[in-house]
C-alpha cells in the first residue's frame, strides 16, 4: 500500500471564489506565512469567471469590469501577495484538528492546515431538485451553466428557452441570452410578482421577454432535445408552449456538502455550517465566509468583504 502524502500549512481556504480569495489576500497582507487556496476548477475565479457582463470590481478595484476580467484581477492580485491556488484539487474529507483530504490529478494526498477557511458558495437547484416531471432532452440547464458554454465554450445551446425564475441572476441570464443570440419564449414567476422587482421586471420588458407571474412549469415535453413544455397559471389552467431549452434560474442553496459529510455542525433552517459572529464553526479550527453561510445570496462584492472579515478573525485567532 502506499502511503498518502501529507503536506502542512497555516490557512488552508477550501474555494477560489471572491470570498476565498479576498481571506487568502488579507491573511498574507496580514503576515500569515503559508496560505493555500484549493479550488477543483482548472481555473480560480469562481463564478465571476463566466459572467461575462458588468458591473463587478467597483468597490475591490474602483471600476467597472465584467466577470471575466474580475475575476483574473483577483486571481492576479492573489498570486501577487504570495497565495498558492492549487487547481484541479477537490477537498473530499473534513477531519478534526484541520486534517484534509484533498484528490488532484496526481492522486490522493492529505494537508493538515493550522486553521481552515470553507469558502465554497453557492449553487443553482437543478431541476430535480424543484420536481418537474417529464423526459430528459436535450436543451435543459441553469444559468451557470448556460453561461459557461456561452462565455468559456463559445456554444449555444438553444435558441428560444422557457426562462423559469425572477431572481438577480435570472436578470444576468437575460444578458447572457441577448449576448448569444437567444430569444426565450418567456420568463415566468410561480408568485404573485418578482422576488427581485428590479431590475428583472423592466429587463424582461427591455428584452422583449414577457413575463408571466403566478405561473409554474408542469412538465417538459420532448425526444432528443425539448420540444415544448406545459405551464399552469394561478387558476390551475393549463398550457402548451413551444421552445427549445428550459432555463431554470436561481433558488440557490448553500455548497456545503463538504461540511454535511463532516463532523461540523450545521445550521437547521439553512443547512449552512453553523458559525458564531467571527465567522468560526463548531470545530474551532475551521472558519467559513461568503455565500457558504450567507443567506440570502449575495454579490460577488459582498463575498469579497466576507472574506476580509472573516480572514482577520482567523488572523486574531492564530495570534492567540
Amino acid at each position: 500500500m502506499t502511503d498518502i502524502t501529507t503536506k502542512t500549512c497555516d490557512v488552508a481556504v477550501i474555494g477560489g471564489g471572491p470570498s476565498g480569495l479576498s481571506a487568502a489576500i488579507t491573511l498574507k497582507q496580514a503576515g500569515v506565512k503559508s496560505v493555500v487556496v484549493l479550488d477543483r476548477e482548472a481555473v480560480a475565479g469562481g463564478i465571476p469567471r463566466h459572467c461575462g457582463h458588468p458591473p463587478f470590481g467597483l468597490a475591490e478595484f474602483k471600476r467597472i469590469l465584467t466577470g471575466p476580467e474580475y475575476a483574473k484581477r483577483i486571481v492576479k492580485k492573489a498570486q501577487q501577495e504570495g497565495v498558492e491556488i492549487a487547481l484541479k484539487t477537490t477537498v473530499v474529507l473534513l477531519e478534526k484538528q484541520g486534517r484534509l483530504t484533498l484528490v488532484s490529478p496526481d492522486g490522493t494526498s492529505q494537508l493538515l492546515a493550522k486553521r481552515v477557511l470553507l469558502a465554497t458558495g453557492t449553487r443553482e437547484t437543478p431541476r430535480s431538485a424543484r420536481f418537474v416531471s417529464g423526459n430528459r432532452p436535450i436543451g435543459i440547464c441553469n444559468t451557470g451553466a448556460l453561461q459557461s458554454m456561452v462565455y468559456l465554450k463559445n456554444m449555444v445551446p438553444f435558441r428560444s428557452p422557457l426562462v423559469v425564475g425572477t431572481e438577480i441572476v435570472s436578470f444576468s441570464a437575460l444578458m447572457t441570452c441577448k449576448k448569444a443570440g437567444i430569444k426565450p419564449v418567456a420568463m415566468i414567476e410561480q408568485n404573485t410578482r418578482p422576488s427581485v422587482q428590479w431590475p428583472v421586471y423592466y429587463a424582461a420588458s427591455f428584452f422583449g421577454v414577457p413575463l408571466r407571474r403566478k405561473t409554474r412549469i408542469v412538465e417538459i415535453i420532448g425526444g432528443n432535445r425539448v420540444e415544448s413544455v406545459i405551464i399552469a397559471g394561478g387558476n390551475g389552467k393549463e398550457e402548451k408552449i413551444p421552445c427549445d431549452g428550459v432555463l431554470f434560474t436561481g433558488l440557490f442553496t448553500p455548497e456545503s456538502s463538504l461540511a454535511r459529510m463532516s463532523h461540523l455542525a450545521l445550521d437547521p433552517d439553512t443547512g449552512c455550517p453553523l458559525v458564531d459572529n467571527n465567522g468560526r464553526c463548531s470545530d474551532p479550527v475551521y472558519f467559513a465566509a461568503g455565500n457558504v453561510i450567507f443567506q440570502p445570496v449575495k454579490v460577488a462584492g459582498k463575498c469579497w468583504q466576507s472574506g476580509i472579515r472573516i480572514a482577520r478573525a482567523i488572523v486574531d485567532d492564530l495570534s492567540g
